[in-house]
């Protein structure tokens, strides 16, 4: 059985099988994930929230592990996840108001995958074409890459592809 703990990372294989909706090979991440993702809420939390987190992480990889792009980024998106779990656990225990983005991810964990494919698709055709056209990203174009097709400045492409991921949220969090 291959592990994230054993290994100290997951098996590329497992998590392109739990990302293509194999029930055994999710069961078999999230199983071996929450060594890394404590370690990972250790770092970014407080020593009350880390338990909350994991849980957390552990059930936002249980509910979008199938919308990782690509297997490689796998534990980047895991470490991103347990942080913003932690700010989200801080911000809480602070009394701060949620961010527009918490306001987003809150009202999307709990909708389909098709509604949400349809919310996003209709924020992305919202955008102005300028900013439409920076988001080739998806289709796991580098910035370098986006930049030559569009004959744009690496700076010019990653301020258009903020802007856009921004306005990509205002859409979802009026909805």
């Amino acid at each position: 059985m291959t592990s994230l703990a054993r290994t100290g990372r997951a098996d590329p294989s497992l998590i392109e099988a739990a990302r293509c909706g194999d029930e055994n090979a999710l069961v078999l991440l999230i199983s071996a994930a929450p060594p890394d993702i404590r370690r990972y809420a250790a770092r970014n939390c407080r020593a009350a929230d880390i338990d909350d987190a994991v849980q957390e992480t552990l059930l936002l990889l249980y509910r979008r592990v199938g919308t990782l792009r690509a297997v490689t980024s796998f534990s980047a998106w895991l470490l991103a996840v347990a942080r913003r779990a932690c700010l989200r656990l801080l911000r809480g225990s602070m009394g701060m108001a949620a961010t527009p983005a918490d306001v987003a991810e809150a009202r999307l964990v709990h909708l389909p995958a098709e509604d949400i494919r349809i919310d996003l698709s209709r924020a992305i055709q919202s955008l102005p074409d300028h900013y439409r056209e920076v988001l080739r990203d998806i289709e796991e174009l580098s910035i370098d890459e986006i930049g030559a097709v569009l004959a744009l400045t690496r700076e010019s492409v990653k301020a258009r592809i903020h802007r856009a991921r921004l306005m990509i949220r205002e859409y979802l969090v009026k909805d």
